[in-house]
């Protein structure tokens, strides 16, 4: 059982990191210090489509992670 939940969260792990690469930047270039930040008007909308899915499969895999690894802490403590 724990190699199984040791295999589980290694491959948790590759598909948080590819999640994470995958995810579009949302980093200001030094140009919009000088313009005066226009871009801060559409900052604050939702994130839709594939941003969206990335975020939210990005928070299932976090979690997916965490409950693995207090999974793998009980049982190598027991």
């Amino acid at each position: 059982m724990y190699n199984f939940l040791l295999t589980l969260l290694i491959i948790d792990c590759i598909l948080i990191t590819i999640a994470v690469l995958m995810q579009p930047s949302k980093t200001n270039d030094a140009m919009s210090a000088l313009t005066g930040g226009a871009d801060d008007l559409f900052a604050k909308q939702k994130p839709r489509g594939f941003e969206a899915f990335m975020q939210k499969t990005t928070l299932v895999l976090g979690i997916i992670f965490f409950a693995i690894s207090l999974a793998l802490v009980w049982i190598s403590s027991h």
